[in-house]
């Protein structure tokens, strides 16, 4: 397996093609628009330098890595020569399904075609292809550089033979692969997402601040961030519509995503990605200040 196709160049995509490629893996890169693609490789630059800067790399490395990666806007072109196709497009289930129809299609018999989707069936998707045993869940985390963890998704036709490829090839990124099967959430957000839902509650019933929620999960549960200032990173409308997925696929009410949560997202309000979450972002601080908007 030599030749990685990344569908999908934003934040999780660019992740996915930067580590391919820093392992010694041909990266084509696609999206829609050239713009997102050079876009995608500035930000790929970026944290390339950082790297070099922090000493985990060396500059020529960092060049090497950038010199196997190949943009696309054409699909057909892109995947042509895939041994895996890992799709990193937005979490829209219609949007998904067309993606698979057209990369079982277009790539060749053998390619392994794998979704970073963080809660959509894997089964589904699979079930738009002609090749279902092949298909399966690369569910990276963010940031994709740094993070070691990937889930490792067995649709109810992935082949065991598929799944050993994939465990596999995510030790040689350097990743930690676990294995978990087809279920609305898989483990990870299953678990994640109830928990920032929960603290979104607890700020909406006025039980206590974004500040003062954040600090009890930090101190007392010694989680690295909170789980609203998570939530904003996350993105919240992917919380929004990972919450709907859950809500959907179990029909238990204990998944209803918070009404104050689809009023932000309504309102435009998804977190770092938009400036303005639980907390307020501005370009160049660290600082964590919370939003005017449930300042006391």
């Amino acid at each position: 397996m030599k030749n990685i196709s990344v569908i999908g160049s934003g934040t999780m995509g660019n992740g996915i093609a930067h580590v391919f490629a820093q392992h010694s893996y041909n990266v084509s890169l696609i999206d829609i628009k050239q713009e997102f693609l050079d876009n995608a490789l500035a930000t790929i630059t970026k944290n390339l330098d950082r790297q070099v800067g922090k000493g985990l790399i060396s500059e020529d490395e960092k060049n090497a890595a950038l010199g196997r990666i190949q943009t696309f806007t054409d699909l057909e072109a892109g995947v042509k020569s895939a041994d895996l196709v890992v799709e990193a497009a937005t979490e829209n289930m219609d949007l998904k399904l067309e993606i698979f129809r057209k990369i079982d299609q277009f790539s060749p018999e053998s390619a392994i075609l794998a979704s970073n989707t963080s809660s959509i069936s894997i089964t589904k998707i699979a079930a738009a292809t002609k090749r279902p045993e092949q298909v399966i869940g690369m569910h990276f985390m963010n940031p994709v550089p740094v993070m070691k963890l990937v889930e490792v998704i067995r649709g109810y036709a992935t082949s065991d033979e598929v799944t050993a490829k994939i465990m596999d090839l995510a030790s040689k990124l350097s990743k930690d692969p676990v294995e978990v099967n087809d279920y609305p959430g898989f483990v990870a957000n299953r678990i994640l997402m109830p928990m920032i839902n929960e603290a979104i509650y607890s700020l909406f019933e006025g039980v206590a601040g974004v500040h003062e929620i954040d600090t009890v999960m930090k101190l007392g549960m010694a989680h690295p961030m909170g789980p609203l200032q998570l939530a904003d990173f996350i993105g919240l409308d992917v919380c929004l519509s990972i919450l709907r997925v859950l809500h959907d696929g179990f029909g238990n009410p204990k998944y209803a995503p918070c009404p104050l949560l689809v009023n932000m997202v309504e309102a435009g309000f998804k977190g770092v990605k938009t400036g303005e979450g639980f907390y307020k972002y501005t370009a160049g601080s660290k600082d964590s200040i919370v939003s005017p908007r449930f300042s006391k």
